[in-house]
């Protein structure tokens, strides 16, 4: 049985996790490890189950703990070349992939790790790069896409396999216009290469689902220009208006940005 829980989802720290009884895949390293750990013994996980790490891009708020986690843990980093130069650079991250850890992937190129069948692609994000995960596990599809500026042709298709689903919904654009951020920054978020808002997100759901999609969750919204049952609301609503109905042809949720949500279990028989 196929199993994820997040274990925050904003500036603050981005770590996910997918895992069965015998294997586990951590999905960005954004979370400190003592707290990672804490997490894990709240909801009687086993860390020495995760066998390997996915980072989807190089900045601190998901990349804080991949140091230790390839140090002092043994834990393999994948990563795209440009990402692991990113994480090189980064003044954030005190401790640095152990050079024996360091896995490259490839946007396009599947790869098996243990039970999973990884497919990264590409994300527009203002990162040295940014990548989404297809992962697969039994016939079961989950998907992952944080960070997102813009949604691409490249990134359609995934959507549209996904039995899962967690995607980014970052912002209201009007909060964003009346909040306290500086005006480049307001800027930055907008474009192509910063963050997806609310209404973007519902219009990616509502132009790339598929009937087979199961649940969505809502990744990555910003604490001083989002609300979680604004982002919700939008979404639901936007939905409808195009005929979709949430919580009925698939469940909606938001993911809490500085504290664990699951564990669900995603079922093969639920696809």
């Amino acid at each position: 049985m196929l199993n994820f829980i997040s274990f925050g989802s904003g500036s603050s720290g981005n770590c996910y996790y997918l895992f069965t009884k015998t294997d586990g895949l951590l999905i960005d390293a954004g979370v400190g490890i003592r707290t990672l750990k804490k997490y894990f013994r709240e909801y009687d996980l086993s860390f020495s189950n995760i066998q390997n790490v996915l980072i989807t891009h190089d900045h601190a708020d998901h990349v804080k703990s991949v140091g230790r986690l390839s140090c002092d843990y043994g834990l393999n980093i994948y990563a795209t070349h440009r990402v692991h130069v990113g994480i090189e650079k980064n003044y954030c991250v005190r401790g640095k992939v152990s050079p024996d850890r360091l896995k490259l992937v490839e946007n396009g190129v599947s790869l098996h790790l243990g039970e999973f069948v990884v497919t990264p692609f590409h994300i527009p994000h203002d990162s040295m790069d940014n990548v989404g995960y297809r992962i697969e596990h039994n016939g079961v599809v989950f998907c992952l896409m944080t960070d997102v500026g813009s949604v691409t042709q490249e990134m359609r298709p995934f959507i549209a396999e996904a039995h899962y689903l967690v995607i980014e919904a970052n912002h209201d654009v009007e909060m964003l216009a009346k909040g306290p951020y500086p005006q480049h920054l307001k800027e930055r978020i907008l474009g192509p290469t910063g963050h997806l808002s609310n209404t973007d997100c519902a219009m990616a759901l509502v132009e790339n689902a598929s009937p087979r999609l199961r649940y969505v969750w809502l990744c990555h919204l910003s604490g001083e220009n989002n609300h979680p049952e604004l982002a919700r609301k939008t979404i639901e609503q936007l939905l409808r208006e195009h005929g979709i109905v949430a919580g009925k042809d698939f469940a909606l949720e938001v993911l809490k940005r500085k504290s664990p949500t699951g564990i669900y279990c995603l079922e093969k028989d639920d696809v």
